[in-house]
């Protein structure tokens, strides 16, 4: 008989042609799909280089993006994995192909594993060899050859199921994997080999229905040794002398075709056979490896993995809680998420930074929900926003499986050993491990004290040095000659720019020039940058600075703040990428000339260093609460005189997190989408507001809802009920059913729904409930909040049951965050008067009456509209305690006369604050510290914060 041929290259084609129609399809629905696929090769043998032009032009016949990456011979092995290193983290690489075979000197193994499982589209590294081989295996990609060979077998119709087959050869790229696939196929295998003595060998061929050569020896298989009708595959090539061909040699099989074709039913060419087939499997991995990382950048997982709850009557303290807890590993948490490796920057097992590269990578997806969290007017002892937030989060991921990420604050390390404690949230519904989200963390917040202190180190010394020198010498050491070359730095540019002086060869400026450059002539009495301390040292308040002899006498008076009182901590909550943030820290002013110029960072050259400062502090910190799900813990701005949230970019990135695809209907977005449940500081009225008009404006995200936490408790405080003081035992009035003064108390809720309401979003009322409420006193502001205009008023007991107590407050969140009952606005716009702002804000928020501005506070308007900063948003500092600017004005006061007594600006971050109270920009300690109480015991865990 007349072997017929299995013709490889029409089977190749016909698999190309249908990988180009599918490339076409997915890219007609999805425009941004590109198939990308990169090829390294090392050196430059002939036998490589043709397989690599095959490859890149089978792949832009097929539409498939192909770069080829040429190393040299010499290439070391760090420099090749290093390359390899940078493409698994590429966004823009889908598959990774290493050109074997690799000089002598290179580990093969070692490098061809290397490459992520994801993008090894070859199949050779340990995880699709490893799947591959046992029984039950997931493979990611199957062996290019080994893959081709299948199809060669199927499309001709070979039976494979009870077949005997032989398979010559025992290389991991040919010979054990498609022995694999061939046992898999319910074949019979027999592995020979070169160490197969030939008798052994022949009889074992002489009695094989299917026969894969790979042994890599020109024409060793003869057609005497084959069985009748057998169908031969030969995966040989092999070049021996030919003197009748151009280049002198000719590539033959490991079959002796001749002999082989008069015994064979099927046989493959050389070439024309296996070759071809190998090309076009790798292309059929590209596209699945495309697909594989389109659809992890569009679809949203479902989250399916919490971690159980051992809850307990009496609830444990909080820190007893949180160490019963055994927490995932950041690296799964993440991987649950939907973040990749490559963005992962882990800071020890339970805590890591995300790279913001994921924002580019996920840029096409639809934002999933965004749940904005907020209060009442509390107490000193807190209504629970921070529990509420997390235990929320706990029941959309862990009882409801939707995507979910709480945002939360970094707190800072000043409160936590004073009296107010940790803000990880409480009972069964926190972040943990809750010692180390309480302290440091990542280390943003000492990032955040390094910047801010060289800005202010960068003033002082600026002055001095202008006191001492002429403008000449002055010019010369700020613009110092390197190397005989004299330049301009960056910020100089910019500083050169905004004095409209069109000239970087430093040696050109005019002496005239020289001066307006060099000379920024800061009056020290308009200097508002201040120290920085994480810590509650009261007695740093006011100091002099200056005091040293080599000082000259230059004395100033200042003080510190908190750190995350700095604007420095503003604008790392409120940029929206690194380049923003380097622009904001540009523009925070600092002080005045005296001729009343704002001078701003970038003047004093420092905002490049700070960027440089806070290049990593601006990458959002992700975390775990009690039952597993992701938490985002970035930012800590002071909630007095700033937004008191977390910032716009773990916001962004949570958003993108939970999107969904573009391409989804309504119906199945809604079913597929996450939810990102954030926090604004202190109650509504200040933290939702400023969350709205400060951070929604700087963002372009707008709440898809509003939830207003409240207690009993704190709506009988509003009702006329007994002071409550931290520390001190609540009087019955908190412990015992009241129903008058909640029903008065009630009014404080109506208030904050009416506000909240006026910027078009629908409000559910979350009821913190407490151990000592009744179902009666849960109804009545039920009853109230409905009549205020809430969508839903829900009893949520998440601090005792975690997040199984929050499902009802989930699944009402879900519905309000899904109704069209919406039409968003502002409160205000911009362009109205620094004056008219803020009486709109009082007025409308707090129920004013009039605001009266104390003389300091209109020179300040004055002089900031003067300096083209009138057109901000406006931040007010004032007590939480009251909807009023006095603590003890509780409930809903009004026609109150509302003090401005200083404004004073935050120009990077982005707006005007203006002080109506007193507020200690740096706490104080209590008698007894909470640091008292701490202790690390003999395993270096930390006992006693909380």
């Amino acid at each position: 008989m007349v072997a017929q041929l299995i013709d490889g290259k029409a089977i190749a084609l016909q698999l190309r042609t249908k990988i180009h129609d599918e490339i076409s399809q997915l890219q007609a629905k999805h425009h941004d799909f590109k198939p990308s696929l990169t090829i390294i090769q090392v050196g430059d043998r002939p036998d490589s280089s043709t397989y690599v032009r095959m490859k890149l032009k089978a792949a832009e016949e097929a539409n498939i993006e192909c770069k080829i990456i040429n190393l040299a011979e010499s290439v070391t092995e760090f420099e090749i994995l290093t390359e390899i290193q940078k493409l698994n983290n590429s966004l823009d690489v889908d598959g990774i192909l290493v050109q074997l075979p690799l000089p002598a000197h290179l580990d093969e193994a070692k490098i061809t594993s290397a490459v992520l499982a994801e993008k090894d589209v070859d199949g050779f590294g340990p995880f699709n060899v490893g799947e591959l081989s046992k029984k039950g295996g997931n493979p990611t990609f199957l062996p290019c050859t080994p893959k081709g060979i299948i199809t060669l077998l199927n499309v001709s119709n070979v039976k494979i199921e009870g077949s005997n087959a032989v398979v010559l050869g025992r290389s991991d790229i040919v010979g054990k994997p498609i022995a694999n696939l061939l046992t898999q196929a319910n074949a019979t295998v027999t592995i020979l080999h070169s160490r197969t003595p030939l008798p052994q060998l022949q009889a074992y061929l002489n009695n094989a229905d299917i026969v894969v050569a790979a042994i890599g020896n020109p024409q060793f298989v003869k057609g005497e040794w084959l069985k009748e009708g057998a169908v031969v595959i030969d995966v040989g090539t092999n070049f021996i002398p030919d003197a009748s061909k151009k280049s002198g040699s000719r590539m033959v099989g490991d079959v002796e075709f001749e002999s082989a074709s008069v015994k064979a039913s099927l046989i493959t060419p050389v070439p024309g056979g296996v070759g071809p087939m190998t090309v076009a499997t790798l292309l059929e991995n590209v596209i699945l490896a495309a697909k594989r990382h389109y659809s992890k950048n569009n679809e949203t997982p479902k989250f399916t993995n919490p971690l159980r709850l051992n809850l307990q009557k009496p609830v444990p303290s909080d820190f007893e809680i949180s160490r019963a807890q055994q927490p995932k590993r950041i690296t799964q948490v993440a991987e649950e998420a939907g973040i990749l490796d490559s963005e992962l920057e882990p800071f020890g097992f339970y805590k890591a930074k995300v790279s913001l590269d994921l924002l580019k990578r996920l840029d096409n997806k639809v934002n999933g929900k965004y749940v904005l969290v907020t209060g009442i007017t509390p107490t000193p002892l807190g209504e629970g926003k921070s529990t509420t937030t997390v235990g929320l989060a706990q029941a959309l991921g862990a009882h409801l499986n939707k995507n979910v990420f709480a945002n939360v604050r970094q707190p800072s390390m000043g409160p936590t050993f004073g009296i107010k404690g940790g803000a990880a949230g409480g009972g069964y519904s926190q972040v943990i491990p809750m010692d180390e989200f309480n302290m440091h963390v990542t280390g943003d917040i000492h990032a955040i004290t390094m910047a801010n202190n060289l800005l202010a180190a960068a003033i002082d010394t600026r002055i001095f040095h202008e006191s001492t020198q002429k403008d000449g010498p002055l010019y010369k050491r700020l613009v110092p000659a390197k190397k005989g070359v004299r330049k301009f730095t960056p910020s100089m540019l910019r500083r050169l720019n905004k004095l409209g002086i069109d000239k970087t060869d430093p040696d050109s400026l005019t002496p005239e020039e020289v001066s307006q450059f060099a000379r920024l002539d800061i009056d020290p009495e308009t200097i508002t940058w201040r120290r920085v301390v994480d810590c509650n040292d009261r007695f740093l308040r006011g100091i002099t600075i200056g005091e040293a002899p080599t000082e000259k006498g230059f004395t100033r008076k200042t003080g510190f703040d908190i750190t995350v009182a700095s604007e420095c901590m503003a604008i790392l909550a409120l940029a929206n990428s690194l380049e923003d943030m380097r622009e904001r820290l540009g523009k925070m002013v600092i002080a005045s000339s005296k001729a009343g110029v704002p001078i701003t960072a970038e003047d004093i050259g420092c905002a490049g260093a700070l960027t440089a400062l806070l290049k990593d502090a601006i990458k959002p910190n992700i975390m775990q609460t009690l039952e597993g799900t992701p938490v985002f813990v970035h930012a800590g701005p002071f909630a007095n005189i700033s937004i008191g949230a977390s910032s716009i970019l773990a916001d962004k990135m949570a958003l993108k997190l939970a999107g969904t695809s573009p391409d989804l209907s309504a119906e199945e977005r809604q079913e597929q989408e996450g939810y990102v449940v954030t926090e604004a500081g202190f109650d509504f009225t200040m933290g939702g507001e400023r969350f709205i008009n400060i951070k929604c404006r700087s963002s372009g995200l707008v709440p898809d809802v509003i939830v207003i936490v409240a207690t009993v408790r704190a709506l009988k405080v509003h009702g006329g009920g007994p002071e409550v003081k931290a520390g001190a035992p609540l009087a019955a009035a908190y412990t015992e059913e009241n129903v008058e003064l909640l029903q008065v108390g009630c009014s404080n809720l109506a208030k904050h729904i009416s506000n909240a309401k006026s910027y078009g979003l629908p409000v559910v009322v979350a009821i913190n409930k407490m151990s000592s409420d009744t179902d009666k006193e849960h109804e009545i502001i039920r009853e109230e909040a409905l009549k205020a205009g809430a969508i839903d008023a829900i009893v949520s007991n998440h601090w005792e049951e975690g997040g199984k107590g929050a499902i009802d407050l989930a699944e009402g969140v879900i519905s309000a965050a899904n109704s069209i009952d919406r039409d968003f606005k502002f409160l205000y716009d911009t362009a109205p008067s620094v004056e008219d702002k803020i009486a709109t804000i009082a007025k409308e928020m707090y129920g004013a009456g009039e605001v009266e501005f104390l003389p300091e506070a209109q020179k300040k308007i004055d002089l900031y509209t003067k300096q083209g900063f009138g057109n901000l948003p406006i931040c007010i500092a004032k007590t939480q305690y009251s909807l009023s600017h006095d603590a003890n004005l509780k409930g809903v006061p009004t026609g109150f006369k509302f003090p401005i007594r200083d404004v004073r600006a935050s120009i990077g971050a982005g707006y005007l604050y203006a002080l109506a109270a007193e507020i200690q920009t740096i706490p104080g300690l209590p008698t007894h510290c909470g640091f008292m109480n701490v202790e690390v015991n003999e395993d270096g865990e930390i006992d006693g914060l909380f």
